[in-house]
C-alpha cells in the first residue's frame, strides 16, 4: 500500500499524525505543502478542494484529513497559490 502524508513543518498535527506513523512502523512518503506547489495542488486535486492538513492518502484515496479532530489551514491556500 503506498501511503502519502501532506502536511507542513508548522503544523502540530501533522506532526503528531507523522509520530503516530513512525511509531506504528508504517512507511509512507511525506510532503510539506508550503515548500511544494506540485504537492499543494495534489492534496488539493485529492481532496476536492480545501487547504486542511494533515491529509493522509492511501493508494491515491484520502484516508484521513486532520488528526484527532484538529487540523491547520495551509496558508498557501489562502494566498492562491
Amino acid at each position: 500500500m503506498r501511503r502519502e502524508l501532506y502536511g507542513t513543518k508548522t503544523c502540530p498535527y501533522t506532526a503528531e499524525l507523522r509520530d503516530e506513523l513512525e511509531f506504528r512502523g508504517v512507511d509512507f512518503v511525506e510532503y510539506d505543502v508550503e515548500d511544494d506547489r506540485d504537492a499543494l495542488r495534489r492534496m488539493t486535486e485529492l481532496c476536492g478542494g480545501g487547504g486542511a492538513v494533515p491529509v493522509l492518502v492511501e493508494d491515491g484515496r484520502v484516508a484521513q484529513v486532520g488528526f484527532g479532530g484538529r487540523s491547520c489551514y495551509v496558508a498557501a491556500y489562502t494566498a492562491g497559490e
